[in-house]
């Protein structure tokens, strides 16, 4: 049997292969972030398809921390009954989901949250909207603390098998740990035992709402790819030391920042013509242009984190990592866990793809997945279309 088909736990909780689909926004939540027939049926495909561990993405703790129009929340308790209703479709088919928990922090727009989005400081313009963001109150802080804490609870009566806190992608945890973000001078600010405050306190208050057998991980940046220095290697390498020291179950490592360097977190074509139709008609002709540059620029590397696995493995003392980043053939996969870099092969775009990819890969009928990294399903969520594949045709 291939090593991608031997169980691994997370915690206290067991996996039935190696596959996780990486956490991705699906742009079809209903407005107020419940969870709409379209999550359950791209879900209840996956689970069928053999994904040992599912991970919603990008469920917002906090109105405030709303990062997309059609995201699926998690901020109240009108919420439960609907992540009720996607745990269970997943579990009908033996697979485990577990929670991806975040907030947008500055990573948003006034439209969707009602106020200048807030971050750990007023630095750096959105270079998009262009709006300096607000600095986070010491009460604002805690409040989004307390929030990722009550969010977590929610998950537990929903009957999520754990939770994933995103500090990854320029989202409000990874601009607290990032220096490009955070330039605070008080206790959650100035040294890296300062800026990983923050996390430390959400991981803390997250475990109190828990019970005792349900894991907790976190996606991680291992580089932000900012236009001045933001989280490095060697630093990630030093806070997913520290989480693990605080008992955090899990940790999935990527890279990059949605807004600051986007085409970092998904290498392959940049789909210039797709992206432009998101912005508005007047930023269209100078979004084209910036955009055309980035052409060529970001061809899929296959395996592109798996440098920053191999450098954090060793020190997390077997906390369980789980790979993502431009994974694509089933011999770079198995030889990926057998060395021991990596505990999980994670992915998004194949999944999109192809949702039935790891009864597939168990039934030896394929040797790489079909997805060519074309982008058109991430151009697609940016336009507020459900995400799908789009390789063959984009809606107009």
């Amino acid at each position: 049997m291939s090593v991608l088909f031997t169980p691994q736990s997370i915690g206290k909780v067991n996996i039935k292969n190696r596959f996780v689909q990486s956490a991705t926004y699906e742009a079809c939540a209903e407005k107020n972030g419940k969870v709409s027939d379209a999550i359950l049926a791209r879900y209840e495909k996956l689970a069928k398809g053999g994904v040992g561990l599912i991970i919603p993405g990008y469920l917002y703790v906090h109105p405030k921390g709303k990062p997309h129009r059609f995201g699926t929340g998690i901020h109240n308790d009108e919420m439960i009954p609907g992540l009720k209703k996607l745990t269970d479709v997943v579990h009908q088919h033996q697979g485990k989901i577990f929670f991806q928990l975040n907030h947008a922090g500055r990573q948003t727009t006034k439209a969707l949250v009602g106020q200048t989005p807030m971050g750990p400081s007023k630095k750096w313009r959105d270079p998009i909207h262009f709006f300096l963001p607000n600095e986070m109150s010491e009460d604002e802080i805690l409040e989004t603390i307390k929030a990722f804490g009550q969010a977590a609870g929610r998950s537990a009566e929903a009957g999520a098998d754990g939770i994933q806190l995103h500090g990854a992608h320029g989202f409000l945890i990874n601009q607290f740990i990032s220096p490009f973000f955070n330039h605070r001078k008080d206790k959650w600010g100035g040294s890296a035992e300062n800026q990983f405050r923050y996390v430390k306190e959400v991981v803390l208050e997250t475990r109190k709402h828990l019970p005792e057998s349900m894991p907790l991980t976190i996606k991680l940046s291992t580089n932000d790819f900012t236009p001045k220095p933001g989280i490095t290697l060697e630093l990630a390498a030093k806070y997913s030391q520290w989480l693990a020291e605080l008992g955090i179950d899990g940790i999935e490592v990527s890279c990059g920042s949605a807004v600051f360097s986007f085409m970092n977190m998904c290498r392959g074509k940049v789909p210039v013509a797709e992206l432009v139709k998101s912005l508005p008609k007047w930023q269209r002709p100078i979004g084209k242009m910036v955009m055309a540059k980035l052409e060529g620029k970001y061809d899929l590397e296959e395996l592109y984190n798996l440098d920053a696995a191999k450098l954090i493995k060793p020190n997390i003392n077997g906390v369980p990592l789980m790979l993502v980043g431009g994974i694509r053939t089933v011999s770079k996969m198995e030889e990926t866990v057998q060395s021991g870099f990596a505990d999980f092969i994670s992915m998004s775009r194949p999944f999109i793809r192809e949702p039935n990819l790891v009864n597939r890969i168990k039934a030896k009928k394929i040797d790489i997945v079909s997805c060519v990294s074309c982008n058109r399903c991430l151009a697609a969520v940016a336009n507020d279309i459900p995400v799908k594949c789009y390789n063959e045709n984009f809606p107009k």
